[in-house]
């Protein structure tokens, strides 16, 4: 007999107690294991000491706001985190996004919804079965069913999202994706063909592949139109 499967461990940071037992109860009926916390440093303390499947941030916190809290987890972290605002303009996701957030919801988002998302990142950030499929575009090396990028040897910590962006990209080499092509690409995550997801995830692709936007290595762009993989030299 199977040992029973352990249930996906979610970490959520709000402060709001009342609708952090809403959603506690919800999730716990969907089959999630939460645990919640109520301010910044302790919220960021137990999501810097591991074992989190997935963590939901809420952006307004006591003690330490929720983008300093991403950002100091991101230093040691690459568990994905949801996002929650309670005014949603298009200047939070970016500064939420461009910190490393993986998705975005506003406050007001129904726990139906919030949990398809949840379900959505999980999928993504799951590891898949080997063997591997590598794809080598001169010193970066991509493996995707391990979900891992190495540049010169080293292994980057990509975001989910910013691995599914490369990844579609890498499938395409040396074509252009447009912004449409790319959300497509990702199934599981839903951009607002409006705002500046995509640029914001590619802005960080490039940081973390030390490409240069003006005389790009990997990533260019072609203005108006979209992004395409190269092979360094290649133009």
């Amino acid at each position: 007999m199977s040992a029973p499967q352990r249930p996906p461990q979610l970490l959520l940071i709000d402060d709001d107690v009342k609708l952090t037992r809403l959603l506690t109860g919800y999730l716990h009926e969907q089959g999630y294991s939460v645990t919640p916390a109520h301010d910044g440093p302790s919220g960021l303390a137990l999501a810097a000491g591991g074992g989190w499947d997935l963590v939901v941030l809420d952006g307004m916190l006591p003690g330490l706001d929720g983008l300093e809290v991403l950002k100091r987890l991101r230093e040691t972290s690459r568990v994905p985190v949801l996002m929650l605002t309670a005014r949603g303009d298009e200047g939070d996701r970016v500064m939420g996004l461009d910190q490393g957030a993986d998705d975005y919801l506003p406050k007001t988002v129904s726990p139906r919804e919030l949990t398809a998302r949840i379900r959505a990142l999980l999928r993504r950030a799951a590891p898949a079965e080997p063997p591997s499929r590598l794809l080598d575009f001169g010193g970066l090396q991509l493996d995707l069913d391990g979900r891992s990028v190495r540049l010169g040897g080293t292994e980057l910590a990509l975001t989910p999202v910013e691995f599914d962006l490369l990844a579609e990209l890498a499938r395409h080499a040396g074509r252009l994706r447009s912004r449409e092509q790319l959300v497509e690409g990702l199934r599981d995550r839903r951009f607002d063909a409006n705002d500046r997801s995509v640029d914001v995830h590619i802005t960080a692709l490039r940081r973390k592949l030390g490409d240069d936007p003006r005389e790009p290595r990997y990533i260019r762009t072609v203005r108006g139109a979209g992004y395409l993989l190269q092979k360094p030299d290649s133009r």
